[in-house]
């Protein structure tokens, strides 16, 4: 089994090291060109559109779709995920404080990009069962003509639903059971049991009580967040310049932060810096799009600028939460048993120097909320695909098994899973980003009448 993880894990980091970080980079330089700089352009109007409809018992999402709002929380849902709390100090332990200067260059792209998938999206939709439908699969038939294109949206079906719909909810939970087992004593086969229960009451309530959940869980985590968060940086305000510098002196020159304790060098910084923060934000990913298809907008474009909104919130403004906690409470490079504090037990520790014994029920209730949401938008992103390759009749089913791996996710070691989860990952990205490629005239074309004020004019073989 050792062998196989390791055959497994060898593969999983050829694709994220090597050919995804090219090609998610290489795509979002050209789409930042080809829309000409939309992030930056539109960037005042993506925070109003995004800010200027918040509401959180807003109209109840139907057969014509949701809100924007709702598109977008349930978007953020799965993109806030457990990555925003370990995630990125397991970047910081492989990469150093400058994997973040990183992670924020490959969002700024990503912006660029998810705009492209949510523009996308909602021109290629259709219809099932009297319900709008949407996501990648639509848009890769579009772009591949004939069986290619069927053969490929196939494929992009079969991965998402596997690496998010059931191993990623799986290693979600699993965080969740070890990080109560943690800080309350509450055995994890319990956390599973509730977790599972919790998850399947949302997913049996459809896209209403995706949408009615995510537009109220997820802006009320964010806050809850941000608000301890602040209060612990600002506490320990003095440290703030000195982790600013570290951040951009670590990006170039690794070696110079915390007297080079962590033997970093600079491809590592940015190796690690971007392949996480591609991971985090998803954008290339072809996961957030099912969510972007549905929102009920008058243009293509508008949606896709509430995407990049998505991006922003959750790798410039949230994630760097935990990374200033980590390096104002001096925690990099923290060891115990003689090894480095990697991953949740690090951003624990960093949080328990302010907070005391409060710091490790806090981390565990945020990977709570945040494993929650990423599971409820994850199983929504995988119920899309299913029933697009297998019908209407087969969602209950797969609802069932998702909350059944969600219980087993919490009680077993799920390295394998983890590592197969990334995979998967990988795999979703070529056919999605391939898509994307094929079809920039079409967002080109349409991101040119919408600079000029033009009514949307829909594709000739579009939804």
């Amino acid at each position: 089994m050792d062998q196989f993880i390791e055959f497994i894990n060898t593969i999983r980091d050829f694709l994220w090291d090597i050919i995804l970080i090219f090609l998610l980079i290489g795509t979002g330089v050209f789409y930042t060109i080809r829309t000409k700089f939309v992030q930056f352009r539109y960037f005042r109007k993506s925070f109003k559109l995004t800010f200027g409809n918040i509401a959180f018992f807003g109209e109840k999402a139907d057969d014509e779709g949701m809100t924007s709002f709702q598109s977008l929380m349930t978007s953020i849902a799965a993109q806030i995920g457990t990555g925003n709390l370990a995630g990125v100090a397991t970047a910081m332990v492989l990469g150093g404080p400058g994997s973040i200067l990183w992670m924020w260059i490959s969002a700024v792209l990503g912006m660029a990009i998810i705009y492209s998938e949510a523009t996308l999206s909602q021109i290629y939709r259709g219809r099932r069962g009297g319900q709008v439908v949407g996501g990648p699969v639509f848009y890769i038939k579009k772009a591949f003509k004939g069986r290619v294109g069927q053969v490929m949206a196939a494929m992009f079906a079969v991965f998402i639903i596997l690496a998010l719909g059931f191993m990623g909810n799986m290693v979600q939970s699993n965080s969740v059971g070890n990080a109560f087992e943690a800080a309350f004593n509450i055995p994890a086969w319990l956390s599973g049991l509730v977790f599972g229960v919790a998850g399947l009451y949302v997913f049996l309530g459809g896209r209403q009580r995706v949408a009615a959940v995510t537009e109220k869980v997820v802006p009320t985590m964010a806050v809850f967040f941000s608000i301890v968060s602040i209060v612990v940086v600002m506490i320990n305000y003095k440290a703030i310049p000195e982790a600013f510098k570290d951040i951009f002196l670590g990006a170039f020159n690794p070696e110079a932060v915390l007297g080079g304790i962590l033997g970093v060098t600079v491809r590592q910084a940015m190796r690690y810096g971007v392949a996480r923060g591609l991971f985090t934000h998803e954008a290339g990913m072809g996961s957030t799009p099912h969510a972007h298809a549905l929102a009920k907008v008058k243009h293509p474009a508008d949606q896709g600028l509430v995407a990049m909104m998505g991006v922003f919130i959750d790798t410039i403004v949230l994630l760097p939460m935990t990374v200033l906690v980590i390096l104002t409470t001096n925690s990099l490079g923290a060891m115990e048993n003689g090894a480095f504090l990697d991953g949740i037990e690090l951003t624990q520790h960093a949080y328990s120097q302010t907070m005391g014994a409060f710091g490790y029920p806090f981390i565990a209730i945020c990977v709570a909320l945040f494993a929650y949401a990423t599971c409820i938008g994850w199983y929504f992103f995988g119920e899309a695909n299913v029933e697009y390759l297998f019908g209407k009749k087969a969602v209950p089913m797969y609802a069932v098994l998702v909350a059944v791996f969600m219980f087993v996710g919490c009680i077993l070691k799920v390295e394998l899973v983890w590592s197969l989860a990334d995979l998967f990952n990988g795999f979703m990205v070529i056919p999605n980003v391939l898509a994307l490629l094929m079809l920039h005239k079409v967002i080109a074309k349409h991101t040119k009448e919408y600079d000029q004020g033009l009514p949307y004019q829909p594709e000739e073989d579009a939804f």
